[in-house]
This record gives C-alpha cells, structure tokens and sequence, in this order.
C-alpha cells in the first residue's frame, strides 16, 4: 500500500561507468564488476558518453498488440482480496442477489481483513460470545467509541456469514436434522442469523456495488473483448441460457404455479410440501427447498437466479482459472502506441509528461496497484521478437544505411545481437533452436506497464538496453536471496500458489519492496535512462515498471562462471518440475566434442562441469542397473523435439540417458523418476543412453589435455590467489605468472585477466603505499596547497591495509604501512581525547598538528583541530589577559572579542566571550562615567568620587580614565593632607608652597573646599607684590621687586655683561666669597627653599654683607682707576663704557664716572643733592610710611614670600641705619665723617671741564635724602638714653664702616628736620601695623615673656637652640635674632633697639 519510496526506501546499486578500455570487451567487465554487482542482483551500466548506436527499428512498420494490464490484480496481496470478493460476489450471485459492499466511517469496508480477523479470533460465533467487535473495528484502523463495532457486526453478518456457513458446510445439513427441529416456523428460530435482503433499496446507499463488469459474471459487451475473469464464468453463461431458455417462464415460488404438479415438488430438507409458497426452485438442478429450511434462512424470496447449496457447492469448487494478462483487441504501430501513451499519462497527472517527476510517478504506481477501488488499466508492449521486426541496434544485412562511424556497432559486443553468440558467452555452443534467449526481445512501454517479479531461464544473466523514452524503474533482488523472496511472497499470498505454484515463473506477479524489506528481503532499485544498460546476474530476482513511452531491448547471455549455476539450475527445474529452455548436458556434449578449438579458459571450466556429469551419470545408471532394467540402447536425443525428449514426470529435457517402457512409447523419465514411468516390472524398462562411460571419457581426457597446460597454470594461478597469509607469495612470482602465460600464449581468458586486474591492483597499492610512506603532506601543506586530492582518508587507509593484507600477494610496504596505520589511529585518538576536553592546551593541540604532517592522510580532525587550537589560543590569551587587570585594555578587550567574533562556535569561546563582552560593556560604562566625573562642571565632591573609584576598582580591567579618576582622588587626598599640614603646622606658609598648592588643586579635577580660600590668599599675596611693586619700581624698571628689595648681588658685573663672562675676576676681598649667593637667583632660591623666617634672615644677613665687601671693593676700584696717575687707554666709563671725557659726574655710591650726555643730570635750580647713577638708583625710595603698611598687611596675610622676607628685612636694615644715624647725630662727629666719605672733588686730570660739577660736590650729603626716609627725629620716639643708644650704636658702626665724625655732625641738623616732618606720617601707619602701648605691656608682665618673640611677624624658628637679642630700648623685651635680623655678632657688638622703641622715643627727643 505504500510507495517504495518511504521509510525503508530500497538503496540503488551504484552505476558503472567504465572508461573505454574496460568498456570495450562487455565479458571482461562484467566479470570485473561481477564480486560486487551480484551483490545486488542488478547493476546500471552507462556506456562513455560518445558510444551512441543508432536506433535501427523502422518506427513505421513496427507492430505489435500489447498486454492488458489492469494494476490492482499484479499485486500479490491486492489480487488476494479481488479473489476474496470475486468469491463473495459469485455466491451472492448464484443466491440471485447482487453484492454491493458497504462504507464504514466514509470509507469502504474491507471484507477481506474483515473476513480474516473474524476467523482469526474464533469465527462469528465466538466473537459475538466475547463482544470483541470492537477489538475488530480498532484492528482495522476505525476510531473507538463510534459503535463502529455493531456496524461491522452487521454488516459481517449480512454478507460475510453465510458464505462462511456455506464454506463449512451448515447449509448441506441432512433432511433429519432439519426435521428434528419440529415446527417449520422454528426454523426462523433456530438460527439468529438471516440472509439480507441485498436488493431493498433502503439498503443501497449504505452499499458499494461490485460493479467492475470484469469481476461479475455478467457477459461483456460485443466491443470490448471479454476478460479473463469473465471467461472463468463464460461455461456458467452459456448454462443459464439454456435453462433460461426452457424454462423462461418457470416462477421461483410453488404457491405461482398452476399446474397439478405441484403437489410433486416437496422441500428437500423438511420432506414437506406444504407452505408452498415458501418453495423455492433451484435453478441447476430444480430441487426445491423451503426458505425457512436453509441455513440461514432466507426473508424473502430472491429475484433472481437462486442455486441450492448442492449447486452452489458444485459451481464453487470448479477450480479457479489461472491467472495471466489478456491480449489488447488492438494493434498498434510504434507511432500510435506512443501516441496513446503520452495522452494516457498526460492526462493522469495532468501535465506534459516530461515534467512529471520520477518519483511521483513511482509513488502513484505503488499506491494504484494496492487500491481494490481504482481499477487503472495499461498495455505493455512486451516481448516482440526482433527477429520478426528487427532490433534497435544496427545488423548486417539490415534495412538501414549506417554512416562509416555507426558500422563500428556492428560487431560491437554491447550489441545485443552480439553478446549472446560471442566466443566468451556458453550459448554460443547450443545449436538448438533457443531463439527466446539468443535473440534480443524488444519491449514498449507506457506509464505504469509493468514487468513482474521473475528470474531469468536457467538463471541465466540479462541485460537490457533503453534506446529512448522516458526512463524505466527497476528493482533487484541478489541472487543470494532468492529463495528468501520466494518464501516472502508464498507467505503474504498463500492463496495465489495453491492454483498456480510456479506463479513467480509467470511474470505475473510483484509485492511491494517495502513490504519485501520489511520481511528482510534486501531490494536495490534503480532509475534506467535513455542509452544506459541493466544487467541482472543469475538468479537474481528483478521488477520494475516503466516511467512513460520507452522503447527497450533485452537478452540472456551466459559466461563460463555461470556453468555451475546452470547445473544447480537445472536441479531446480527438475524438483519444480518445471520445463528447460534447453538441455545443459546436451550443451556441455557438444562443448566437449570441440575440445581443440575450445578456448583453454572455457575448456578448463568445461572439463570441471563434466566430471561432475560424468559422476552423476555413472552413479545414477549403478542404481537404474539394480533396479534391475538391464537393457539399453544408444540414441540419439538431440535430432528428437524437446517435447518429445522430456520427462513425464519433472519435464526435464533428457540427453544424457532416459528410461522408457514398450506399454507407454513415446514417453520417457529421466533416471531420477525410474518408478514413475509405468507399473510395469523394472526389468521390461530400457534405458537409452546417447553416451557410453567410456565415450565420455575420451571426451573429459580431451578437454583436459586442452587445459593441461593451462590447468597446471591455473592451479599455480589460483593457489596464489588463495593463499593464506602466511603463504602469500610476492608481487614478482604474480608477475612471473603472467610473463608465464604471455610465453605460453595462453588466450585471453578471465582468470588471466583477473590475474593482470590483481597484480595491477597490486602494483598500484604498492605504489600508493609508498606514496604514503614517504609522506609528502607536509610539504603540500606548508606550500599552501591543502588537502591533496589523491589523499585517504583514515577509513579509506583503513581499508588499504585492510586491502593490502587482503591481497593474494605480499607487499613489502604492508607492515610499514600498518605501523602507519597505527600511528595515525593513535593520533586519531589522542586528538579525540584532546578535543574532548572543555579547554584543550593550546600547546598539546600544536604538538599533535605537529605530529599530523607525518602523515599524508586525509585527518578529518585536523580541520577542527586548527579551528580548537585558535581557540585554545584564544582562549589562552583571554586568561593570560585576565590575569593581570591592571594591563587589560579596553582596546585589548574589543581586539580579543574581535578575534573571537572570527572563531567557530564553542561553549567555552562563548562563555568566555560573554564574560568578555559583559567586562568591555561594564568597562566601557565605568571609563566613560569616569571621563564625565573627571569633566564635569561643577566638579564633583572627593566622596562621590572615591565611591566611584571604590567601584571601579572592582572591575578586573585597566580603565585609563578610570586610573585618571583613582589617581586624581589621591592627588585630592594628598593636597588636603598637605593643606591640613600646613594649617596645623603653626608656620607661616611660603608663598611658592601655596602657590604651588593652587596649582597641584586646580589641575585637580575634584571639588576642594580649601582651594578657593587658598587661590584668594594667593590672589591676596600676587595684589600685594603688585602693590609692593608699584611702590618701590620705577617706571619701565628693568629690576623686579625681588631684585630691588634685597641686597645687591650684581656690584660691578654690569659691565661684565657684553663680555659674556669671558673672565672672572676676584673681587679684592680678603674675605672668601660663598659660591651659595653668586647672582640674584641664587638668592631667591635660597630664600625659597628657607623653611622658616630665621633662616631666610639669616640669607639675608650673609647678602647684605657680601653687598657691602662687593660695595667697598667697586668704590675702591673705580675710585683708583680715575685717581691712577698713569694714563690707561683702555680706561672705559659711563654705561657707553667709553673713554673719559669732560663734562662728567660721579655717582656718590659706586664712585664711578658718568658722561653727562649719557645720563640725567640734575639741574642746578634743584640745590645741591647726591646723584646716584642708573646702576645704583634701582627704587623709587619710597618714604616709610609707605613701606610700614605694606608689612602690616603681609602680616595680615600670613604668607612666607621671597619679596616680603626682603621687604622685612629691608625695613629691619633701614631702622638699625637709623639708629646708627642717630647714635651718629647726637655724638657730634658729623664732619670726620665727611671727611672720611670723601669732598667729592674731581681729579686733576679732568678739572678743567668741572665747573657744574664743583657745586655739586659742595653739596653736603643729605641722608634722609640719599635714603628717601624719614629721619629719626620726626618718626621716632622715646627716652633720651634711648636716643643717645640709637646714636651710640650708629656711630659704632659708622665707625667701622670709616665714616668721619665730622660728617655726621655736618649733616645731622638737615637729618633733624626731616625726622620731624616725616613723624606725623610714621605715627599713622603705626596704628596700622604696629601693636598698641598696651600690648606691649601686657607683654612685659607676662610669665611667658621669655617663651614669646614680641615681633611684628615672628618667625617661631625651632630648633634646639635659638638665638634671641634684648632691645637695648625702653622696652627691653627679647626677641629672635632672625625675627629682627640681628646676626650674632652684631648682636654681641652692637646695641639693639627694636622698631617699637625707636617709634615711641621719637617724640621725647623731639
């Protein structure tokens, strides 16, 4: 019922395509493909695609009347249930009713399965007793729970149950037990069952009529030819008409005749003649019968023709016809059969036939030919002789002109004309007259004509050649299997071999191969095209059907290693006792007589065949002899007809001997069936022999010493090629075995040519083994070249070892092949177990790569091999990446998880890369949320960002913003330590320190509550030095306000400036000059890296004094140089550091001289002053008052700067000038001091061009002028001994700086003056920056009084020891030296008076 197609679909042999060399002798080939093609019983040749014969038929006056072939009866189990129900149909038929057959559920019922489940569980009675209907209706496919059970119970009942009944015989009961029953009306009672009424036509909607005309014994109209069923009734016909005919007018019931003659008929079975209208007449033999008598009883009586169960019995063991395809009432040509052909299947499927798939057609073939509904009818044009019409292949003598290039498939030996009569084919050597196997038969087919299951005669071989058309189906059974397909079929269709036994020799028949391979039949199938070949080997079972209009040629050949299965063959044939084609013993004869011009191959194989015939014959007359027939004659079968010459008992053809028997002439057994013959004693038997023992003899000898020569070669031949293992002889004595036969001249002959195949087999083996051996894939590899074509695979080498130890032959390469063999399943093994792994080492994986270019052998594990190395790779990098986080990269993450988009699918790839990507998205998320908190305005607070650090140090990977973000908080924590350091420290900050605070806070990106405060201090600090700045810089000053406040460093250097400092010369100082304090930057530096005001003090002090060496030492110079009575005409002055020249004017503090024209001169309206030239005027001077709240607010300001330790200790220098100024006015020595600083004069040399500056010289000095300060009488105040110590002190050391007396009293009135006039401004800025009266005293009486330095901006120098000085005022407090800029030698020899005494005493010396 269903396709082939499906679930165990039957494999298709592979097709052969031999190249032209093998193509071009069919025998040798067939015997080269015939170990594996007899595999599978059939095998699809396709020739070299230019080998295309002509087609030779003449299309126009080939005809032919074809097969019928109606679909659903070829089907074994499918013409089963049409017998069933032709069976049924005709017993309802022959009771006068029709069969109509019922639909259960939509569907028609299946009364065969019906009929056979219900016998199978017991019969109707025992189903009924159980209630298994339901069991039935689900075994046969119907949904339970429908009451589907008592439908079929029905329908069993009406139609199914009195066949059966008749069957078993319960309707021939004897006419006492019928009487038995008593009361006729019981007999309704008696049984529970009843003939349906067939006919009601209530009943005709739930019934399917039987209505093939083929299947009813209704008589076929004149035009259609009748049928093969319909001739099995044709007897039964003609019968009826004659009753008919007689007796047209006779009714059924009694009760209607008139007649007196009915009181004659009486019921059969009751012995009664009463009811007389309940009598019916059997229309065979006019018995009668109540319908209450019979079993089951009938309801009504029958409308037509009704037979008594004795009748009926009769008519239905008549034996069934045999089945076989009918002759079409047409005759067609080729063109009109093709015609009807493609309009058959053109309007089946309903489209161009050429686009009707293959498999379609073969599933709609399969399915037709197992449906009982759908009765497809066919015609096959099959067996037409050729001799008759001519074949398609081109032949000598034919009707059609062949170019010279179609001759050469004249004489070709796939020209089925050819092959049977060639030399190598055994049926060549029969010259009976077996046209049915010598000459080829040609075949046309439609869709769906079909050839049945059958072998070959004599099992012979077949091959069959499509010319054209659309393709033909086949399917193959091994011979092997044979008897096994023959036992599926009897099993699934018993019924069909008990009329005809040798059904599958009919051609009749086919099953479906699924059902076949279900029953473990193997079947192969394959699609026959245009110009291809099918050859079946002996015995192998074979089918098919045709895809639509072909045209076909087909014929039986047979080779010499068929001989033995023609022998077993006709064994066969004798137990079927079936008739032989032809007689093989007769063959093997005339074979044998021609011994000398036998080929040696075919002799050898003859000589064999016949020893065996010649034992069985010897044997068989030993037993004939002591059965006792003693008489014999010779004759001579062959010139007697085959029919004549058989077996009347197996109908095999005798030749060799028979027995006949003078009561029978004529008639003849074989030797097998002595006691079939007659009953005639054994001894009045004669046998009839064609040879004598000794006539066969000669014959065997004569083939043998035909074969001698070729046998002991042959024998050599074979025990090579069968040798066990250990007796395997080498490739070089195989050679020498076919150097032997070239030597000898043996013909060509299969074993030969098997040798030839062998040993070239061998040699290439050998060769590829070698190959292999000398492993040249790593070079191929290494090139770039890939997989070689030529490579094996590891099953393939396999399979080559296998082959080689296989050989007949020994090969040297065979062990060292196997060692490689082992070593690459070794391999194979080890790369299994790697790849096992979740995470193979990347290393194992190379090593084992390594390993693989040994090898020049396809490893299929090498592909996924490479592909798990890069991701054992991968993989590793990934863990060496994650190893470290603090150098996995964003940019490293996004390479690696491109790298891994590249690589195949891997659970562990995958979950690496999901953990990768999740790291990069958190990653990228944090980097970019750290690059905005790093940018953002307003920045954020120290904690949010630290909580952010805190996260992203969680995170496994280097974040470059996120390190940015991490390292901008420690730089947050580490400048507010250091801000909180400097706020507990209790020192003054520097300022370069606060500075350098705002910078590190600004680059900061993080919110710092102290940054503000500290950017205003320095802001404070910077308004300051710019206030400072525009107090003491002159306008476009060169000089910086560091530069101006402190000591000079530069005396004398500026003339050294345009030299480039070509030279350097000591100063005259007997002191050693420190290398700390060189130039102005050497200063700052110091003063910069002072960590406290004393230190800074104290750098000061050390400047202030080389100042005054590097003062004294320049006045000294340049005073001697323009006193120098020798002439020097190098002698440079002035800033153009030219010669001298009048006019001229000297600067008071360095003594240089100047050319007036190159400096500003003071006018002379302007009284006498002290001209200071551009190097030593540097400042505006401003007055005290100016500078004195500048201090103030620098101490308001708190901060250490270089400017302000200057201006600190300016201030402190200038008040101790003043002191020594007034110590210098009171002692009344003003004059010597003059004197001691010189007149001023100009020297001889330039006097005559002096004039102006002689006036000036006159000038007396004005130190509060020279200095631009306020005298010591107007700005200080305090007691008269203070005074007088102030004066003391100024004297002391105007006297060691070598000041006269005379000067100092000169000029102390003009100092006076501007001391008062200067006071009233010093008082004002002392309310500003100076403490009061009061917190002085409260400082005096203070117990820390010694613990706490009283200066305005005390320095809180630490250390050890610290050196303090007492004001040697009115207030006599202590104070550290370095806070008031004492050194310790002053402080020793010199008096002190603090900046407070000398205010405060100014008044009361006033």
């Amino acid at each position: 019922s269903k396709s082939p197609r499906p679930d165990c679909e039957p494999r298709g042999p592979p097709p052969r395509r031999p190249p032209w060399e093998e193509f071009a002798d069919p025998f040798a080939f067939i015997h080269k493909i015939r170990p594996i093609a007899e595999q599978t019983g059939i095998c699809k040749v396709r020739p070299p695609p230019d080998w295309q014969p002509p087609f030779a038929c003449d299309v126009d006056k080939l005809h032919f009347t074809p097969r019928i072939q109606r679909l659903n009866e070829l089907e074994a189990q499918t013409r089963v249930k049409l017998n069933f129900l032709d069976q049924i149909a005709k017993y309802w038929e022959l009771q006068g009713s029709t069969l109509k057959i019922p639909h259960v559920e939509r569907k028609i019922l299946d009364l065969f399965q019906l009929n056979k489940l219900v016998a199978e569980e017991g019969g109707f009675a025992v189903v009924c007793k159980d209630r298994k209907w339901t069991k039935i209706a689900t075994k046969m496919g119907f949904a339970p729970g429908k009451a589907v059970g008592s439908h079929i119970r029905g329908h069993y009942e009406r139609i199914l149950n009195p066949y059966n009944l008749f069957l078993s015989g319960d309707s021939l009961r004897v006419t006492l037990k019928r009487k038995e029953i008593g009361d006729p009306w019981e007999a309704q009672r008696f049984s529970c069952l009843q003939k349906p009424n067939l006919n009601t036509d209530t009943k005709d909607k739930e019934y399917k009529p039987h209505d093939i005309p083929q299947r009813q014994s209704v008589q076929p109209s004149e035009t259609c030819p009748p049928a093969r069923r319909a001739k099995r009734m044709r007897a039964e016909v003609r019968k009826k008409e004659h009753i008919i005919e007689s007796e047209k007018e006779k009714p059924k019931s009694r009760s209607k005749k008139t007649t007196n003659a009915v009181d004659l008929y009486v019921c059969l079975l009751c012995g009664s003649g009463n009811d007389e209208d309940r009598l019916l007449l059997c229309d065979g033999c006019d018995d009668s019968y109540h319908t209450f008598c019979l079993i089951p009883p009938l309801h009504d009586v029958p409308k037509g023709d009704w037979r008594c169960p004795k009748c009926l019995a009769q008519e239905c063991s008549k034996p069934q016809e045999a089945f076989g395809f009918e002759q079409a009432a047409r005759d067609y040509t080729l063109r009109t059969f093709g015609e009807m052909a493609d309009a058959f299947k053109s309007d089946y499927f309903n489209m161009p036939v050429h686009m009707v798939p293959t498999e379609l057609v073969e599933k709609e073939f399969w399915r037709l030919v197992s449906t009982i509904e759908e009765d497809v009818t066919v015609e096959y044009g099959a067996d037409i002789a050729s001799k008759e019409f001519g074949s398609g292949f081109p032949v000598r003598d034919g009707k059609i002109k062949l170019s010279p290039e179609e001759e050469e498939y004249l004489d070709s030996g796939w020209n089925l004309n050819n092959m049977p009569v060639m030399e190598q084919s055994v049926l060549a050597h029969i010259t009976a007259d077996i046209c049915g196997m010598k000459l080829p038969w040609l075949y046309v087919g439609m869709c769906f004509s079909s050839f049945c299951w059958h072998i070959e005669d004599h099992w012979s071989y077949s091959i069959n050649y499509l010319h054209w058309g659309e393709p033909k189906t086949w399917y193959g059974v091994p011979g092997y299997a044979a008897e096994q397909l023959e036992n599926v079929m009897k099993k699934l269709a018993p019924e069909l071999f008990v009329s005809q036994p040798d059904l599958l020799h009919q051609l009749v028949t086919i099953m479906n191969p699924n059902t076949l391979m279900t029953h473990e039949v193997p079947v192969y199938r394959t699609n026959q095209c245009a110009g291809e070949f099918v050859i079946t080997f002996p015995r192998a079972y074979h089918s098919g059907f045709n895809q639509g209009f072909n045209f076909a040629e087909a014929v039986n050949f047979c080779t010499v290693d068929w001989l033995p299965l023609g022998r077993q063959c006709v064994e066969h044939y004798r137990l079927l006792h079936r008739y032989c084609v032809f007689s093989h013993d007769e063959m093997i004869c005339k074979m044998a007589s021609k011994a000398d011009v036998l080929d040696v191959v075919v002799a050898s194989t003859v000589q064999k065949d016949m020893a065996i015939m010649i034992e069985d014959e010897k044997a068989l007359r030993e037993t004939v002899r002591k059965l006792g027939v003693i008489d014999s004659e010779r004759m001579d079968f062959e010139l007697l007809p085959d029919d004549e010459r058989q077996c009347i008992k197996c109908k095999t053809t005798c030749f060799m001997s028979a027995i006949s028997c003078s009561c029978k002439p004529g008639l003849l057994v074989c030797l097998h069936h002595v006691k079939e013959l007659c009953s005639c004693p054994p001894y009045k038997y004669k046998l009839r022999y064609r040879y004598t023992l000794d006539d066969l003899y000669p014959m065997m000898n004569a083939l043998k010493l035909r074969a001698e020569s070729y046998n002991e070669w042959a024998l050599n031949v074979n025990e090579a090629l069968e040798a066990k293992i250990n007796k395997k002889k080498s490739l070089v004595s195989f050679k020498a075995l076919i150097e032997e036969s070239e030597m000898k001249k043996f013909p060509d002959n299969d074993l030969l040519r098997h040798l030839r195949l062998v040993t070239q087999d061998a040699e290439k083996c050998a060769s590829v083994a070698q190959q292999l051996l000398n492993g040249k894939r790593q070079t191929r590899y290494r090139s770039g070249g890939g997989k070689s074509q030529n490579q094996l695979t590891v099953n393939e080498l396999r399979q080559f070892v296998t082959q080689l130890y296989a050989l007949p032959c020994v090969l040297s390469q065979t062990p060292l092949l196997k060692d490689l063999l082992n070593r690459v399943e070794d391999f194979q093994q080890h790369s299994q177990k790697l790849l096992s792994e979740e995470m193979p080492s990347a290393a194992e994986l190379q090593d084992l790569l390594d390993v693989s270019f040994e090898f020049d052998v396809e490893l299929p594990q090498l592909a996924e091999m490479r592909t798990r190395l890069e991701q054992a790779r991968w993989l590793e990098e990934v863990q060496q990446a994650c190893l470290d986080p603090s150098s996995l990269t964003l940019d490293d993450m996004r390479r690696l998880i491109d790298l891994g988009v590249g690589l195949a699918p891997y659970s562990a790839v995958e979950k690496a890369m999901a953990r990768l990507q999740e790291l990069l998205t958190v990653s990228e998320h944090w980097d970019d949320k750290a690059k905005s908190l790093l940018k953002a305005r307003p920045r954020h607070s120290l904690n949010s960002l630290a909580t952010a650090v805190k996260e992203i140090e969680e995170i496994p990977a280097y974040l470059p913003n996120g390190v940015a973000l991490k390292d901008s908080v420690q730089r947050a924590r580490d400048w507010l330590q250091d801000v909180e350091a400097l706020q507990v420290g209790g020192r003054v900050p520097v300022l370069d320190t606060l500075i350098e605070l705002v910078t590190r806070g600004r680059s900061i990106p993080v919110h710092l509550n102290s940054l503000p405060r500290l950017e205003l201090l320095v802001a404070e600090v910077q308004a300051w030095k710019e206030c400072a700045a525009n107090t003491f810089l002159t306008e476009n000053s060169p000089y910086s306000l560091l530069e101006v406040l402190c000591p000079r460093c530069d005396i004398g250097l500026w003339g050294l400036k345009r030299k480039q400092r070509k030279f350097k010369e000591p100063l005259p100082s007997g002191k050693k000059k420190s290398t700390k304090l060189e130039s102005l930057s050497d200063l700052e530096r110091a003063l910069s890296e002072s960590k406290e005001t004393a230190s800074a003090m104290a750098t000061l002090g050390e400047a202030r004094l080389r100042e005054m060496e590097a003062l004294q030492s320049f006045r000294l110079a340049n005073e001697g140089k323009l006193l120098s009575p020798v002439q020097d005409v190098e002698l440079k002055v002035c800033l153009c550091q030219k010669a001298p020249a009048a006019p001229m004017i000297q600067c008071e503090l360095c003594r240089d001289a100047f050319h007036t024209s190159c400096v500003v001169v003071p006018s002379i309206s302007q009284g006498p002053r002290i001209w200071l030239c551009p190097h030593c005027r540097r400042s505006e001077k401003p007055p005290l008052e100016k500078i004195l709240p500048l201090l103030a607010s620098l101490q308001r300001i708190r901060v250490r700067l270089p400017e302000g330790d200057a201006l600190r200790y300016m201030i402190e220098r200038t008040v101790n000038w003043q002191h020594r100024a007034q110590q210098l006015l009171s002692s009344g020595n003003l004059r010597s001091v003059q004197d001691r600083v010189g007149s001023g004069l100009w020297y001889s040399r330039w006097q005559a061009s002096a004039g102006q500056v002689s006036e000036t010289n006159k000038v007396s000095l004005d130190f509060a002028g020279y200095w631009n300060l306020p005298s010591s009488n107007e700005c200080c105040r305090g007691k008269r001994d203070g005074i007088n110590n102030l004066e003391r002190k100024l004297k002391r050391r105007l006297e060691r700086e070598g000041l006269s007396s005379d000067r100092w009293d000169r000029d102390m009135n003009s100092f006076k003056l501007e001391r008062e006039r200067s006071y009233e401004l010093v008082r004002s800025a002392e309310t500003h920056s100076l403490p009061s009266d009061t917190s002085y005293s409260e400082q005096e009486d203070s117990e820390d009084e010694d613990a706490i330095c009283p200066a305005v901006s005390c320095l809180q120098p630490e250390g050890d020891e610290v050196d303090w000085v007492q004001c040697d005022g009115s207030c006599n407090q202590w104070f550290h030296q370095v806070c008031v800029g004492v050194s310790p030698e002053m402080a020793e020899k010199e008096d002190y008076i603090c900046v407070r005494c000398t205010v405060k005493d100014a008044p009361s010396r006033k």
